[in-house]
C-alpha cells in the first residue's frame, strides 16, 4: 500500500512539474515565419514574371487594352490608364486608413473598452465630397473622349455597313464621293457600289485604306447589333430604322478582329468579321477585284428586300432567316 501511495504521489509531482515546465516554454518569435513568407512570395512573383510571354508583357504594358491603330484610339487608352491611376490612389488611401485604424485603435488588454465616437465631422465631409469630386472629374474626361470618338467631319471614304442575323455586309463606294451625303435612301455618297457579305460559314473581311478618315454608316436589317473593333478602341450600335455614323482614321496597316458587341440572338457568336488595313493602292485593287467578281450594285445593300436570308443577298426557302 505504501508503495502504491508513493507511486501516486510521484505521479502527481511529475504532473505538476510537467505543468510548471510547460508554462516556462519560451515563446518563439514570428520573424522566421514572416521571413519565409516574404521569400515564398518573392519566388512566386519571379516565377510568374518569368512565365510571361511577349503577348502577356504587352497586355501588362497596355493595362489589358489592345494596341491602338487609329488616331482616335489613344484618347480612349489615356482615359482607361488614368482611371487605373485614380482607382489605385483610392485603394491606397482606403487601405491606409484601414491599416491606421487597425493599429491605432487595437485592443491592448482584455478589459480595455475603446473610447466611443458617435461621429467625426472632418471624416464625414471627406468621404462625402471626395467621391463627388471623383465623379465630376471622370464625367468631364469621359465626355471629352466621347466627343472625340463621335466627332463627324468630312470623310475621305464612306463605307455602308449592314448588320443582319447573323453576319455583316460591307458596301464600298466606287467613283467620286459626295462628302455631305446623309446616307439616307436616295442620298448616298456614291453613284455605284461593290460589296462583300458573310454568312454562317464565311466570316467577311472589311478592307480599309490607311491614313484616311473612314465614315461607317451603320444600319441593321433586323435587331440591334453593335459594330466594334477592339483595336479601334471604339464601337457603336447599328439600330433598325436609323443610320448611325462612326468615323475612324486607321494609322497602322495589318489585320484585326471585329465583332458584334450586342447580344442579338441565339447565333450572336457568329457575328464576327475581319478588318484589313492596307495601302491606298491595295484598297483600290480590292474594289476592282470585287467588281470583277460581279459583286456590284447601284445602291448599297442595306436591308429590306436584299436581306431575306442569312447572307442577306438572296432567298432560299431552306435557309434559316428566309422571308418565306
Amino acid at each position: 500500500m505504501r508503495a502504491v501511495g508513493d507511486s501516486l504521489c510521484m505521479s502527481e509531482m511529475d504532473r505538476e512539474r510537467g505543468s510548471s515546465v510547460g508554462l516556462q516554454v519560451p515563446k518563439f518569435s514570428g520573424a522566421p515565419a514572416r521571413r519565409a513568407t516574404r521569400v515564398a512570395l518573392l519566388g512566386v512573383t519571379m516565377l510568374v514574371l518569368a512565365g510571361c510571354s511577349a503577348a502577356d508583357e504587352r497586355q501588362i504594358r497596355n493595362l489589358a487594352m489592345p494596341d491602338r491603330v487609329t488616331e482616335q484610339g489613344p484618347y480612349t487608352y489615356e482615359l482607361w490608364k488614368w482611371a487605373w491611376v485614380a482607382a489605385m490612389a483610392t485603394g491606397i488611401i482606403v487601405w491606409g486608413l484601414i491599416g491606421y485604424a487597425v493599429v491605432k485603435f487595437r485592443r491592448r488588454s482584455d478589459d480595455e473598452v475603446p473610447r466611443q465616437t458617435r461621429y467625426n465631422l472632418p471624416l464625414e465631409v471627406f468621404y462625402t465630397i471626395a467621391p463627388v469630386l471623383m465623379c465630376i472629374v471622370f464625367f468631364f474626361h469621359t465626355v471629352r473622349v466621347q466627343d472625340v470618338q463621335t466627332e463627324i467631319s468630312t470623310p475621305d471614304v464612306t463605307v455602308e455597313v449592314t448588320g443582319q442575323q447573323w453576319s455583316w455586309t460591307f458596301n464600298y463606294g466606287v467613283g467620286e464621293q459626295t462628302p455631305d451625303a446623309t446616307g439616307e435612301p436616295d442620298d448616298y455618297a456614291y453613284e455605284s457600289y461593290v460589296y462583300t457579305s458573310g454568312d454562317g460559314s464565311e466570316i467577311p473581311t472589311l478592307v480599309l485604306p490607311v491614313d484616311q478618315r473612314i465614315q461607317f454608316n451603320l444600319r441593321s436589317a433586323d435587331v440591334i447589333h453593335n459594330f466594334g473593333v477592339p483595336s479601334f478602341l471604339t464601337r457603336m450600335d447599328a439600330i433598325p430604322g436609323r443610320v448611325n455614323k462612326l468615323q475612324v482614321t486607321p494609322t497602322v496597316e495589318g489585320e484585326y478582329a471585329g465583332k458584334c458587341y450586342e447580344l442579338c440572338g441565339v447565333y450572336h457568336s457568329r457575328m464576327l468579321f475581319k478588318v484589313k488595313i492596307v495601302s491606298q493602292a491595295e484598297y483600290d485593287q480590292y474594289l476592282a477585284d470585287l467588281a470583277d467578281a460581279g459583286q456590284t450594285a447601284e445602291t448599297p445593300l442595306i436591308g429590306g428586300a436584299d436581306v431575306t436570308t442569312q447572307t442577306g443577298l438572296g432567298e432560299d426557302d431552306n435557309q434559316e432567316g428566309s422571308a418565306e
